[in-house]
């Protein structure tokens, strides 16, 4: 039986942290789709498709055979359907995100009931890592080769002008 999985976000930029639940969602189901989505509610960094773009590489580097890249605007639940996935993949980072992850999973149950909801927690080293707080050491020219794939760490520090 094909198990797809959706694991959606805008990536803003995509994080170690990200990629660490790829890699655990990507033992779980036998396709995962990273989907890169537009939020009208938030002020990216990065345009739509340089995330999309910033994805897929970092997402080859990973070199899953079951795990792919796209792109949605809208609401998720309905790509979800479009797609056939049967679980949507979500990252809880701490406590203080379950409330808003939640009410979302609540949501894409009535939206689309054939999907379940997983919550996948990163590893330890990852809990703290955002992507806000990636992009704020980057624009004060911190090191964040840590927190990002390589390719994201250049394309931070020349879209901020930075050094890097």
């Amino acid at each position: 039986m094909n198990k797809c999985a959706v694991y959606p976000g805008t990536f803003d930029p995509i994080t170690n942290g990200h990629l660490d639940i790829v890699v655990r969602a990507a033992k779980l189901f036998s396709k995962i789709i990273v989907a890169v989505g537009e939020n009208p509610e938030k002020t990216p960094l990065f345009t739509h498709n340089e995330r999309f773009e910033l994805v897929k590489r970092a997402i080859s580097e990973l070199k899953l055979p079951n795990v792919s890249v796209g792109q949605f605007t809208g609401l998720l639940a309905q790509y979800a359907q479009d797609i056939g996935a049967i679980a949507i993949i979500r990252g809880l980072r701490a406590v203080s995100d379950f409330e808003h992850e939640f009410q979302m999973a609540l949501a894409n149950r009535k939206l689309f009931p054939d999907a379940e909801t997983v919550f996948l927690m990163p590893s330890e080293q990852f809990v703290y890592l955002n992507s806000s707080m990636v992009k704020v050491i980057a624009r004060n020219n911190g090191d964040i080769s840590p927190f990002v794939p390589a390719c994201v760490e250049r394309a931070l520090f020349e879209k901020l002008g930075g050094k890097r």
